[in-house]
């Protein structure tokens, strides 16, 4: 086998350091074991982020989320770690990852961790919903 999980993250120059750009991931094939009983936890991990100089590459974060294939960890731990992780190697102005874990014992659990750079705020939301239902109304 070529490639094996690896702790590395890797980055690359953020093409657009001047401007706020939201970045979106979905990651379905999260697995860790249970630190209790050994069992596979599953989950989606759903990462967004705001960079500042620095975006993650993505071959390093899915070999990064592979190497957690057989390490114990609860829920809420696994989430702040990668989060912690990833805060290190990028410096964001914003980053939330949310993990939400298959069902087990007929509980499914949804873990949000956050980072905010000191001093950023977010623009204020822009709504073009009213627009899109004006134009629509129009004959």
């Amino acid at each position: 086998m070529a490639t094996k999980p690896n702790t590395n993250l890797e980055t690359f120059d953020n093409p657009e350091p001047s401007r706020d750009f939201h970045i979106h991931m979905e990651i379905p094939e999260f697995t860790c074991l249970c630190p209790k009983t050994g069992q596979p936890d599953f989950a989606t991990l759903i990462l967004d982020y705001i960079p500042e100089q620095k975006c993650v590459e993505l071959k390093s974060l899915k070999l990064y989320i592979w190497s957690y294939r057989d390490q114990g960890a609860f829920h809420e731990a696994v989430t702040n770690r990668i989060l912690d992780d990833l805060v290190e190697t990028t410096n964001p102005r914003f980053m939330r990852l949310t993990a939400k874990f298959y069902v087990r014992g007929g509980i499914f659990t949804n873990v949000v961790a956050e980072h905010r750079k000191v001093g950023w705020q977010p623009a204020p939301k822009v709504d073009l919903s009213q627009f899109a239902q004006q134009s629509n109304t129009r004959g």
